[in-house]
């Protein structure tokens, strides 16, 4: 795997928090995460900025049916996700919120300088406007329920609006869009998201109102009393803000543009024809790719709260375990396309692929260097073919295999490349037989055993950014210091003469995977930890 040192931006969607994180934000800040690990042992310099939206009519109206400010609902509400990204162990390097002064600052400096390209002007706009979305829809796009009701493109109820808006000339960028996709076929992924943007784009584009006097929970307009910016200038600015644009010396110097905007396949619109429009019209850089992932189904059923299948995703990192709830995730979604969990499934993933393949591996493994060695590791010992083939093969994955996957954020395809990693290491603990071994050719056993532990760590190192935590706990315990985690390590050749000679023993290892049960009628997101592996 060939060096990058070039710095590493990307950044999760920002959350609008007018309720409690469900399972979809943590799917999305989960598979950031991993990307943003990943970047980070390959040697990069990365910065993966999340945070909350927090105005617009929608938080408006909540707090105020509460009677309370709304300030202070977004104050508890953007908590609650700060909350769940600590206990899903996400590795963020910026949380803002769209309160924030300096982020009031950055909104109101790309206005300005939309403006002082003659991209914004002041009108009447009349049209429909689905206050859940925060977004305008044109008549064409709606479809009418069986109450009469009109409904956006994603079911939600849109309503008539008239008011004096500041507009944004959309419209003379359809071309430059265009060209841009033409250009930059990778711009926008999957393909079936890129898709549906290049016929919503041909399709013809309008100006955009992107300003609001109907409320003053917002963005102050520069220069435009009474005018608050429309939500959606506001928050994509995030992405600027949590660099410090545009503050001179600012980590904005040396990460922008973003290598990846992660979002949901349902806000993929804003992001790559709205915001690039407002970057072009502004001067700034391109973002270098819009992925739009797929949902997540609970038991193939869309949630809500009228169905009563909305799963609190700290309640199933509390049951599961942080690393398993991870792991299940990426392994087994298709990243980019919709995906379906259950509790069944999130047990059997982590009893068969952690517990029972890598973790039983890692726990033989050294348990039999421990009893038969005195934990003494040691380079010194004649390797045979096979041995150098099984540590070729694991090698191969983890600089090769699985880093090519993880790139173009197939995480589930490199997963199983790593799993078909673990599973040759377990045919080869069975073949060698080294409890065997230790009465028949105790110097063929510590060859074994040597090559083991050298596959473990490899295994260890290659999915770490997946079950960070585990895979700590596991290198902790083989002596692997912290600094030697990541993808430049595996190149060192030496490391296992260099860690005995500093009379590093093993201890008896303790397991690093609970083997999970689900009691019987258990409700979706139960589940306990059983034994460990």
């Amino acid at each position: 795997m060939s060096a990058d040192k070039t710095p590493f931006y990307i950044t999760t969607a920002i959350s609008y928090p007018n309720g409690r994180p469900h399972i979809g934000h943590a799917y999305e800040a989960i598979a950031t995460d991993v990307m943003a690990r990943f970047q980070r042992a390959r040697g990069r310099d990365v910065r993966l900025v999340t945070g909350t939206d927090e105005h617009g009519l929608k938080m408006f109206q909540t707090a105020r049916d509460q009677g309370r400010a709304t300030i202070d609902l977004a104050d508890e509400m953007s908590g609650h996700f700060r909350e769940m990204y600590g206990r899903l162990n996400i590795s963020y390097d910026h949380f803002m919120r769209t309160s924030d002064p300096a982020h009031h600052r950055a909104s109101q400096a790309i206005w300005k300088a939309m403006e002082k390209k003659g991209d914004l002007y002041l009108d009447r706009y009349e049209g429909w406007y689905s206050v859940r979305d925060e977004a305008f829809y044109d008549e064409s796009e709606l479809t009418t329920a069986e109450d009469g009701t009109r409904l956006s493109p994603q079911g939600t109820p849109v309503e008539w609006t008239v008011e004096e808006s500041w507009f944004f000339r959309l419209s003379a960028y359809q071309d430059r869009l265009l060209a841009l996709y033409a250009e930059q076929p990778d711009f926008i992924r999957p393909e079936s998201r890129r898709n549906e943007v290049l016929r919503f784009v041909e399709g013809g584009l309008k100006d955009l109102s992107i300003s609001r006097t109907s409320f003053d929970w917002g963005v102050p307009v520069p220069g435009s009393d009474g005018h608050v910016m429309y939500v959606w200038v506001d928050a994509l600015t995030t992405y600027l803000s949590g660099l410090g644009y545009p503050e001179p010396g600012s980590e904005f110097e040396r990460f922008w543009p973003a290598n990846i905007h992660m979002i949901g396949k349902d806000i993929v619109r804003f992001h790559a024809v709205y915001w690039p429009a407002f970057l072009m019209s502004a001067d700034l850089p391109l973002p270098k790719q819009i992925f739009g992932h797929g949902f997540l189904l609970n038991r193939g059923e869309k949630m809500s709260k009228s169905l009563g299948n909305v799963v609190d995703p700290m309640a199933l990192a509390d049951h599961f375990g942080v690393d398993a709830l991870r792991y299940y995730l990426l392994r087994e979604v298709s990243f980019g396309q919709d995906g379906t969990y259950s509790p069944e499934a999130i047990v059997r993933s982590a009893n068969a692929d952690l517990a029972n393949s890598f973790g039983n591996l890692a726990q033989r493994s050294l348990s039999m260097i421990f009893k038969n060695l005195g934990g003494e590791l040691t380079s010194d010992y004649a390797a045979r073919d096979e041995d150098w083939a099984l540590l070729g093969q694991v090698l191969d994955m983890a600089t090769e295999q699985l880093p090519a996957e993880f790139e173009r954020l197939n995480f589930s395809v490199g997963i199983e490349a790593w799993l078909r990693a673990v599973f040759a290491c377990n045919q080869y603990v069975d073949t060698q037989a080294p409890w065997t071994l230790r009465k028949t050719d105790p110097e063929r056993m510590r060859a074994v055993l040597m090559t083991l532990c050298r596959a473990v760590r490899t295994l260890a190192i290659a999915i770490r950014p997946v079950v960070p935590a585990a895979a700590d706990a596991l290198l902790d315990q083989m002596g692997i210091a912290s600094n030697a985690r990541d993808f430049a390590a595996l190149e060192d050749a030496n490391w296992c003469s260099k860690l005995a000679a500093s009379d590093f023993r093993l201890a008896q290892p303790v397991p690093i995977f609970p083997r999970l049960e689900l009691p019987e009628g258990a409700e979706a997101g139960e589940g306990s930890g059983k034994d460990a592996a």
